[in-house]
């Protein structure tokens, strides 16, 4: 079966095609330039299946369908449900839950079948706890490194943006706040690690992807996997098995106590 996988975000349009188990072309586009899609997708064969994790709004959605029409098959847009592809979800709405988080779960669940933190590094970041039965007990957002930069220098006086190396002592105002955008991201990851281990999960692998994957990546304490386009990886998954089995609503987890000594 050949797919057309789409991740739509907020910077980049992600594809790829899949059969057969394994990727036979792989591109994307800026977001602001869906239009360019037709282009990027003219040499492609038919595919069996289109199906896209949009989180990029309404006119994206209809850049994706009118560049899908020269294949005369529809987009199945994701919407993430209660239970799916061996994932089960614990969200209070499972359908409040991103659909590129959704996949990304599915993803790194159908490639390790294990305790994950899985992490989508782009204009936002997502860090979800995966645990070792493929529920998803929850997740939590943060502004990605760019938006942080960004934030720096539109609010604080003479901090202008400009390009930075991660250094464990920065002594150049750029490396400290590439450095200190980092260091956060690093630290919500481990800190939900932490939370997964206090729970009284067996230690998670960190599966990380998107444009900031391999920056963190690094940084990182425990067992690190860079799996790209992790999304994708989830979207095929879920065209291959298209009718969720419905599943009753889960109660929801309670975290690791807060009264466990801090360290």
């Amino acid at each position: 079966m050949r797919i057309l996988a789409i991740d739509a975000g907020n910077s980049r349009i992600k594809w790829g095609v899949h059969e057969d188990g394994s990727w036979l072309a792989q591109g994307w586009v800026a977001t602001g330039r869906a239009a360019r899609l037709s282009h990027a997708w003219a040499r492609i064969e038919r595919p069996d299946a289109v199906i896209a994790a949009n989180v990029a709004g309404a006119r994206v959605a209809r850049a994706l369908a009118a560049a899908a029409r020269r294949f005369r098959r529809p987009v199945r847009f994701v919407t993430s449900v209660a239970a799916q592809c061996g994932v089960r979800n614990s969200y209070a709405n499972p359908r409040q839950l991103g659909a590129d988080r959704w996949a990304a779960l599915i993803g790194a669940w159908n490639l390790h079948r294990g305790p994950c933190v899985v992490v989508n590094a782009g204009t936002t970041v997502t860090v979800d706890a995966l645990d070792g039965g493929g529920v998803f007990l929850g997740g939590m957002i943060v502004a990605g490194a760019g938006l942080m930069r960004e934030t720096l220098a539109r609010n604080t006086a003479g901090l202008r943006p400009r390009p930075g190396r991660f250094a464990y002592f920065p002594s150049r105002t750029a490396d400290a706040i590439e450095s200190g955008a980092v260091n956060a991201l690093a630290g919500a990851v481990e800190r939900m690690v932490r939370f997964m281990r206090e729970a009284g999960a067996a230690p998670p692998l960190m599966v990380l992807a998107g444009g900031a994957a391999r920056s963190i990546a690094p940084q990182l304490n425990g067992a690190v996997e860079v799996v790209d386009n992790l999304v994708l990886e989830g979207l095929v998954r879920i065209a291959l098995e298209p009718s969720p089995v419905p599943q009753p609503a889960l109660s929801k987890s309670k975290g690791p106590s807060s009264r466990v000594a801090r360290t």
